[in-house]
């Protein structure tokens, strides 16, 4: 459920917030740290037309900083850009606040006039072109959303069983991870300090696997 700073009980609430996203510290960035403030419900002492000037001001900031995407995809340079996706510190808090800006923008697209999907396919065509320098580079995108349903446990345990691993389907994957997650049986810290244990040995296989690939590949080519 999407919150909301009127929905917010107490300050004691916001101050739950935490990592760089939430420093009251931060530059500014397309919001002021005034805008923050009031969307984590730190500051509460707003009339109800200063709270509708403040959210007229951030959507009109979200709009102009939308429209300012076009100039910086072709003005900024290539080693500003470089250097913007390659922080030195808190890559978990960027790498969040990229998902975070994709979920936004998906979530905020429906039922645009364009869909979602054929904004994503042009952007990344739109930047396999400027990296090929070429509009002879074209890509196919595919994204599809397929929500998570039902599945047969019996089947995917079975498979786990006898090792058939690559009969697995991702939403076979996703929905049993979630079910063994919710189980009262399953405990973090255990299986935790087992897989930890068991990860030096898988490596030795998959580079065994590995070498071995490329030696049969030798030879064939030999």
């Amino acid at each position: 459920m999407e919150s909301t700073p009127d929905d917010a009980d107490t300050p004691d609430d916001a101050e739950t917030y935490d990592g760089l996203a939430y420093s009251a510290d931060r530059d500014r960035g397309i919001l002021t740290p005034s805008d923050r403030e009031y969307l984590l419900g730190r500051k509460t002492d707003y009339t109800d037309h200063s709270k509708k000037q403040k959210r007229n001001r951030i959507r009109r900031r979200l709009r102009n900083a939308i429209l300012d995407f076009t100039i910086l995809f072709e003005h900024l340079e290539a080693r500003d850009r470089e250097t913007l996706f390659d922080p030195d510190d808190a890559r978990d808090a960027y790498t969040q606040g990229i998902t975070d800006m994709l979920a936004f923008f998906h979530l905020g697209t429906m039922g645009y006039h364009t869909p979602f999907k054929d904004m994503l396919a042009r952007g990344v065509n739109k930047a396999e072109q400027e990296l090929a320098g070429s509009d002879y580079r074209m890509v196919t995108v595919d994204f599809n959303v397929e929500p998570v349903g039902r599945i047969d446990v019996d089947d995917v345990v079975d498979k786990l069983e006898y090792g058939e691993f690559g009969e697995l389907t991702d939403e076979e994957l996703r929905a049993f991870t979630r079910l063994l997650a919710d189980s009262d049986d399953f405990s973090a810290t255990d299986v935790r300090s087992e897989m930890k244990a068991q990860m030096t040995e898988f490596i030795e296989r998959v580079d065994t696997a590995t070498e071995h690939r490329e030696r049969r590949l030798e030879e064939l080519n030999d």
